[in-house]
C-alpha cells in the first residue's frame, strides 16, 4: 500500500487537502464579494434593460396602433375620394350626354328647317318655272294656231280660251287635273 500512497500523492486529479480547503475558502470569499458587490449592479442593469425593452415594446405598440389608425383614416379618405371622383365622373358623363343630345336635337331642328326652306324654295322655283313656261307655251300656241289657221285671232278673250284649252289638254296628257291652269270662271 505504500506504493498506492505514493501514487496518490503524485496524482494530479486528487488535490491536496490543504489546497482543497484553501480553494474552497477563497471561492467562498470571492463568491460572497461578487454576491454583495457585483450582483446588485448586474441585477440593476438587467432590470433597466428589461424596463427599456418593455418600454420600447409599449412604444412600438403605441406607434403601431397610431400607424394603424392613420392607415385606417387614409383608407377611409381614399375611399371617399374615389367615391367623389366616381360621382364627378358620372355627373360629367351625364352632362356630356345631355350636351350631345341637345346638340343633336339642335342639329336635327336646323336640318329640318334647312330642308323645309329648300322644299319651299324648290316649290316656288318650280311654280315660277311652270308659270313662265305656260306663258311662253301659250304664246307659242297662239302663234302656231295663227300660222295653221292663217289669220290672227284678234280677240284677246279668244286667245286666252285657246291658250287655256291647250294647257288643259297638255295637263291632261301629263296627268295634271283638268282646269288647274285655267283661271276660275273661265270655260275650258
Amino acid at each position: 500500500m505504500a506504493q498506492l500512497t505514493i501514487l496518490a500523492d503524485q496524482n494530479p486529479i486528487v488535490p491536496d487537502t490543504t489546497e482543497l480547503i484553501l480553494g474552497i475558502v477563497s471561492f467562498a470569499i470571492v463568491f460572497f464579494f461578487l454576491y454583495i458587490k457585483v450582483l446588485p449592479g448586474v441585477r440593476k442593469v438587467l432590470a433597466e434593460r428589461t424596463e427599456a425593452i418593455e418600454g420600447g415594446l409599449q412604444k412600438a405598440e403605441v406607434a403601431q396602433a397610431e400607424a394603424e389608425r392613420i392607415r385606417a383614416e387614409f383608407t377611409a379618405k381614399l375611399a371617399e375620394s374615389r367615391h367623389e371622383a366616381a360621382e364627378v365622373r358620372a355627373k360629367a358623363q351625364a352632362e356630356g350626354a345631355a350636351l350631345v343630345d341637345k346638340a343633336r336635337e339642335e342639329g336635327v331642328r336646323q336640318r329640318e328647317a334647312i330642308v323645309a326652306a329648300g322644299h319651299a324654295q324648290l316649290t316656288a322655283d318650280r311654280n315660277s318655272a311652270v308659270s313662265v313656261l305656260k306663258a311662253d307655251l301659250g304664246k307659242l300656241a297662239v302663234e302656231l294656231a295663227d300660222k295653221i289657221v292663217g289669220e290672227r285671232a284678234a280677240d284677246s278673250a279668244l286667245q286666252e280660251r285657246i291658250i287655256d284649252r291647250f294647257l288643259d289638254e297638255l295637263d291632261a296628257r301629263l296627268g295634271a287635273p283638268a282646269g288647274a291652269a285655267s283661271a276660275p270662271g273661265q270655260a275650258g
